[in-house]
């Protein structure tokens, strides 16, 4: 049974003051901190593109041009990354709408692209937020023996060129999640340190929901396609090769970079040196802020620091309320982790990676 963790409260009064800032910043404007037309619009948009993709791949009859068809299945995987990243994550918050229907709903983002939503709240909304980068309890920070995120795990020799072939595995993200991973976890006792304890109802909608996934973009494309099985095999592979890295990167730039830190229990008793708010404000980074493709592309997690103190405000107002947590941080002398562009996010993951795997007590503090 994993320890159980507490975090000490805010003596500070970072949090409690931030949030106040943030609530008055909505009601001054008398604006919700969901969804608006915006994000309507940019769901559609997102949808659309995921339909004509797929249209494009099973129907759109290219069967002969095989580098074309590659580049579909390609444009395929990276829109069906959208769908999850800007939809679904959302509102598996409860951050598109205020109405739980439609975030159920829109949460089928994930659930049609083979990811079970319900998994991801645990894995994602519980493990992950809760627990952020400390070691057997953020789900983010499980990974196969050849990589290692953090410094309590156990260092090997191989970790040295870990920084030139992780990227190699960040791909597969996509396709373990489908076929593996959701099962792996559904049955295990215990997710990070949550026990399991499923509702009779989420085994049917686990294996529902996965074989819609299998129908649409398995056995569809393996009857309609008109090209050799290992062709479309390899179409399929690419597809959730190119949405795998999209996936991946995204949340390895908002934690695995230099100045992230990597805290552990200050007691035998599971207590935490810093309350959750701080915790999270040392262990999370926000990427190229500027950037509204950035921001277009990962739905607004490239404002990492806000979501993971504000999760149930839709994306879409990251980048306006984003000063107000900086100036907060800045005042209470709290961390404000930030990389100005993708490349330089790129960067400091990449010299993370190579700290990582240069000993057993890298040194990552340097300057991002």
């Amino acid at each position: 049974m994993p320890q159980r963790l507490k975090f000490p409260k805010d003596q500070t009064q970072f949090f409690s003051t931030l949030t106040k800032r943030i609530n008055a910043y909505f009601e001054e404007r008398n604006m919700s901190k969901h969804a608006n037309g915006w994000m309507v619009a940019k769901s559609i948009f997102i949808i659309s593109m995921v339909i004509s993709a797929y249209y494009a791949v099973v129907f759109g009859g290219f069967y002969e041009n095989i580098p074309l068809m590659l580049g579909l299945w390609s444009i395929l995987g990276f829109v069906s990354a959208l769908a999850p990243v800007n939809i679904g994550h959302d509102a598996i918050h409860g951050g598109y709408s205020s109405k739980k229907w439609v975030n159920d709903l829109m949460s089928n983002a994930f659930n049609f692209f083979g990811a079970s939503a319900y998994m991801w709240s645990i894995m994602h909304n519980q493990a992950h937020h809760m627990y952020t980068n400390i070691d057997g309890h953020d789900e983010d920070m499980e990974t196969l023996p050849i990589i290692r995120f953090s410094p309590a795990q156990k260092y090997m020799k191989v970790h040295r060129f870990q920084h030139i072939y992780a990227f190699l595995f960040y791909g597969l993200a996509s396709v373990t999640w489908v076929l593996f991973k959701d099962y792996k976890k559904f049955f295990s006792s215990y997710i990070g340190g949550i026990k399991n304890n499923h509702a009779p109802r989420e085994y049917f909608f686990l294996f529902f929901y996965k074989s819609i996934y299998y129908t649409v973009f398995i056995a569809v494309p393996f009857i309609v396609i008109e090209q050799p099985w290992h062709i479309i095999l390899g179409g399929w592979l690419l597809m959730h090769y190119v949405q795998g890295m999209t996936i991946a990167l995204i949340f390895m730039l908002a934690h695995l970079v230099e100045k992230a830190q990597f805290p552990e229990p200050v007691d035998d008793k599971g207590t935490m040196e810093n309350s959750w708010a701080i915790h999270q404000m040392m262990t999370t980074a926000d990427f190229a802020r500027k950037n509204w493709l950035a921001h277009f592309i990962c739905g607004g997690l490239n404002f990492q620091i806000e979501h993971h103190l504000f999760p149930k405000i839709c994306h879409i107002h990251y980048p306006h309320i984003s000063h107000i947590v900086q100036e907060t941080a800045e005042e209470f002398g709290v961390p404000f982790l930030d990389n100005p562009s993708f490349s330089t996010a790129m960067a400091s993951h990449y010299r993370f990676m190579k700290a990582m795997g240069s000993g057993e007590n890298p040194k990552i503090l340097a300057a991002a």
